[in-house]
């Protein structure tokens, strides 16, 4: 479907036509009619998807045709972390560009110039709130913040903002908002916690499925099977010789990444840490060191798996399999952006192996495994993988790493140097 055939504001349709974005994405072609006809939504769909276009472009075409006081705060939209939050503000300043609407962005940080933008735009009634949960309540107990015009009220990542523990700031949030509003929620997963707090503040919602999406082609996937203290020996392996910039390694836990930073640069391999301990103005500084190219390898959680767009990241490494396969998805999603190709390693102990099984059932497709190095001994066997996640796992995707003789595949290309929003662009 192309956005020409939808229901948008002229204004609407201008910016799109300027930023050369003709076709829906299916989340945007589910979702835009639903909140045009001022209807409650929750949609699962994941990052990537065109998901924050899918609420921004009816929104701004209902504030245009719907009647709202100009002098109050019209529309909120709630992201979990900063950087998403300003991606939200850039995309609004791209859509909106011939809209009369203002809009505000409220979320942490040391900038106090930024503290006094955030509370004129609250003061004087900007049309659009774009906010973290902290951050909004924290202004909302200094300064008396009229919520009465809300009509439209947005939250993009909500089962974030819930692992995170946001559920209570945004209860308390919600029962300052007017019960005569439009209420649109996106959610990666769909847990029981999203549907609880769906069915506390929404009303007799639209649900918009939208399938979780395997990862393109271009992302040349591989697995390694080590014990846990193999881990480091082999992200030194794979990140020494290759001379590569912009690699990014996930672990599962703040204190892992620490630790593994710390060893990394024992082992002179030039490792920035990025994790929730971290003040903003250092998340920030890490970040832009990492853009620019002056960080070799970036050891992040999962604040780096949703949302940070960097073009140019030739590898991702899972040091830590994630748990859920939306996650693996959104970590390797980092590499093989903008038309480039990319690989991703996932390092797979006997303890990670009923995720790793997890992750490859939904892949549906046998995933190129590495043969470990020599110089780091024995990877464990089929039995110990067999235990530990279940019965008849021997390793998920054995074949691949075996030639029609039954050896081992000498896979060592790990080691060897060697537009849209959503929609296709206008040519």
């Amino acid at each position: 479907m192309y956005f020409d055939e939808l229901a948008l504001s002229d204004e609407v349709l201008d910016a799109l036509w300027d930023m050369h974005f003709d076709v829906c994405t299916p989340v945007q072609e589910e979702t835009i009619p639903v909140i045009l006809a001022g209807r409650d939504v929750i949609s699962c769909a994941q990052t990537g998807t065109g998901k924050t276009a899918a609420y921004i472009l009816p929104l701004l075409t209902n504030l245009a045709y719907d009647g709202h006081d100009p002098d109050k705060l019209n529309a909120i939209i709630m992201a979990p972390t900063r950087e998403l939050a300003q991606q939200i503000d850039q995309q609004m300043e791209g859509f909106g560009f011939y809209v009369p609407f203002s809009s505000v962005a409220v979320y942490g940080g040391k900038d106090n110039g930024a503290w006094g933008n955030q509370v004129s735009g609250l003061q004087k009634g900007a049309d659009i709130v774009i906010a973290t949960p902290g951050r909004l309540l924290s202004q909302m107990n200094i300064y008396d913040v009229d919520f009465s015009g809300v009509k439209y009220f947005i939250l993009d990542e909500a089962d974030r903002m819930l692992d995170m523990g946001f559920y209570d700031d945004i209860m308390t949030i919600v029962r300052k908002l007017p019960k005569d509003r439009q209420t649109i929620m996106f959610s990666a997963t769909m847990p029981p916690k999203i549907r609880q707090m769906a069915k506390a503040i929404m009303h007799k919602p639209v649900e918009v499925q939208i399938a979780v999406s395997r990862p393109p082609e271009t992302i040349r996937q591989m697995y390694v099977r080590l014990f846990e203290a193999q881990k480091p020996g082999f992200v030194q392996l794979a990140l020494q010789g290759r001379n590569l910039k912009k690699v990014i390694v996930f672990a599962g836990k703040k204190q892992r990444v620490k630790d593994l930073t710390r060893t990394l640069r024992t082992l002179r391999i030039d490792a920035r840490a990025m994790h929730s301990d971290l003040e903003q103005q250092e998340r920030d500084e890490v970040m832009l060191d990492f853009r620019n190219g002056k960080v070799d390898v970036l050891v992040a959680t999962d604040v780096v798996s949703r949302g940070i767009d960097v073009t140019d990241v030739p590898l991702v490494v899972n040091y830590d399999v994630p748990h859920d396969p939306e996650d693996y998805v959104h970590r390797i999603g980092r590499t093989a952006r903008a038309e480039n190709s990319g690989e991703a390693i996932t390092l797979v102990s006997p303890e990670d192996a009923r995720y790793w099984s997890k992750i490859e059932r939904f892949l549906k497709k046998d995933i190129e495994r590495l043969v470990l190095p020599d110089q780091l001994g024995d990877a464990p066997t089929d039995d110990v993988y067999a235990t530990r996640s279940g019965k008849g796992y021997s390793g998920g995707s054995r074949h691949s790493s075996r030639n029609r003789g039954g050896h081992p595949r000498k896979s060592r290309g790990a080691f060897r140097g060697g537009r849209s929003v959503g929609s296709k662009p206008r040519s």
